[in-house]
């Protein structure tokens, strides 16, 4: 009985499981992962590190020895190739010796299956250059390949902020709006009831307008924001996903001294450590250029058989050798050398403006997230103060104390705070991001950044003080109003 009384819940929660794991939200890492499943630039990059690696590979035969097979058909009457071709089918009789023989030799087939083998058995050393030096490029390429992970995931991580940050924007801009509602209705029912005039009235009616063209600059923003999003990410979003989590305003990022900072974006920049391979490799080559002027030493073989139709008998012979050869007039050489020469002092020079560059973008990012990150606290302090002000300004207004002049400065000032605020700890995290990508230590995937909120404070709406006090009117009333408005205006 129990059983069948909880089966239906069973079945629910059967059915509505798929349905919450569809509306998971849209977390950093899983935005970078879809990026590099995604992404062009990381095919290109990668596609450039695998051909690196296959002529890192290349560099290598030249150490294997060749060999090859040959089979030739001849016919001729050439009195040296008929009497060479009897000779190899082991077919030469004292007959041939005859002058007639000799000097007008009958036609003759040779078909001559050959087997022949090269091997470079020393050329001082320029093979094994070549090779550390594709091998540093290999290195390099996957280096290069890395850092394009990276700038990828500095894209999306900048987008996603950037989703965070619109989404906050029009969450206050729409607060706004039902702030400014509230006050329309309060000030249209002071009209009607004899205690304000009806150009507090119409104050309230365009602070209300106004708030609703930030509410839909805010709007498109947002949707702008997403699409930035879904480039950085390379695939549409699905609107399942479309509900994050609020910036954590509380998050502290501190980062290490700035010496410390430096040091470590030249241990860490795999771009830096791209262009360390990259001058290893010129280096290596400038050697490799000098190796070129030394003696090669090679060893040759073959072995041949040669007969008069394609099957029958047949005679074979074999022959092999060693052959030293030295360039005496090394041209070509020498302008490779100054080539390399030319190509290591490019190297180097690159090298060195890439470490000046990595120290100039760590200090400034440093100093951004250090800015951001006091910025963010002084924004929070504003934030309380104009609260603060904001809800003195409202009791003396309800008081009839303060005019309405006065409460819409108190708004406008409180509205100014919280937009700063969200922008503040957008900026503070987007600084963060930065840094580590200057630094050259940003990876999501391994090390997840916590930018946004606990899930228990996902779903909460913005704090707002202004429309606690507000007594709710319909704005209907206020429309009635706009022709005595108008009137009295003018």
């Amino acid at each position: 009985m129990r059983t069948r009384n909880l089966l239906p819940f069973l079945l629910a929660a059967l059915v509505a499981a798929p349905i919450l794991r569809a509306q998971q939200p849209l977390t950093l890492t899983d935005a970078v992962r879809r990026a590099l499943d995604h992404s062009p630039e990381r095919k290109i990059a990668q596609s450039d590190a695998a051909a690196a690696k296959v002529a890192a590979r290349s560099a290598r035969l030249p150490l294997l020895p060749t060999v090859g097979f040959d089979e030739a058909i001849t016919r001729g009457d050439d009195p040296v190739y008929v009497f060479g071709s009897l000779l190899r089918q082991q077919r030469f009789t004292t007959a041939d010796f005859a002058l007639n023989s000799l000097n007008r030799p009958l036609p003759l087939n040779n078909f001559a299956s050959r087997f022949s083998g090269n091997w470079l058995a020393f050329d001082s050393f320029q093979t094994e250059l070549a090779m550390h030096s594709a091998d540093h490029q290999a290195r390099a390429a996957v280096a290069i390949a890395s850092r394009a992970d990276q700038q990828i995931a500095w894209r999306v991580a900048s987008a996603y902020i950037g989703v965070l940050l619109a989404q906050r924007e029009a969450d206050l801009a729409a607060a706004q709006v039902k702030t400014a509602l509230a006050l329309a209705d309060s000030a249209s029912a002071r009209v009607e009831a004899g205690t304000a005039v009806s150009a507090d009235a119409l104050s309230a009616a365009t602070a209300l307008a106004a708030r609703r063209e930030e509410q839909i600059a805010a709007t498109g923003n947002l949707a702008t924001a997403w699409a930035q999003l879904e480039q950085a990410i390379g695939a549409p979003i699905p609107d399942a996903e479309r509900t994050l989590a609020p910036l954590a305003e509380d998050a502290e990022y501190t980062a290490p001294p700035l010496a410390d900072s430096i040091a470590e974006a030249l241990r860490s920049r795999l771009d830096r450590a791209a262009l360390a391979e990259q001058l290893q490799s010129a280096r290596t080559s400038v050697t490799a250029a000098r190796a070129g002027f030394g003696p090669t030493v090679g060893a040759f073989g073959s072995w041949e058989q040669d007969r008069d139709a394609f099957t029958g008998n047949s005679g074979n012979n074999w022959l092999a050798g060693v052959q030293v050869h030295l360039d005496l007039f090394p041209a070509a050489r020498r302008q490779q050398l100054e080539a390399a020469k030319i190509a290591l002092t490019r190297t180097r020079a690159a090298s060195d403006s890439a470490d000046n560059q990595i120290r100039m973008e760590v200090t400034r990012t440093w100093y951004g997230h250090q800015t951001a990150s006091q910025q963010r606290s002084v924004a929070r302090a504003a934030v309380a103060q104009a609260d603060e002000s904001l809800r003195i300004l409202r009791n003396r207004y309800d008081a009839g104390l303060a005019t309405i002049t006065d409460l819409l400065r108190a708004e406008d000032a409180e509205r100014e705070s919280q937009n700063a605020a969200a922008q503040a700890v957008a900026a503070n995290a987007s600084s963060w991001i930065d840094l580590q990508y200057a630094i050259g230590t940003l990876d999501p995937l391994r090390h997840p950044l916590d930018l946004t909120a606990p899930a228990a404070t996902a779903s909460a709406a913005p704090a707002t003080t202004s429309s606690a006090t507000v007594s709710p009117v319909s704005f209907s009333q206020l429309s009635s109003l706009q022709p005595r408005i108008l009137q009295e205006a003018q």
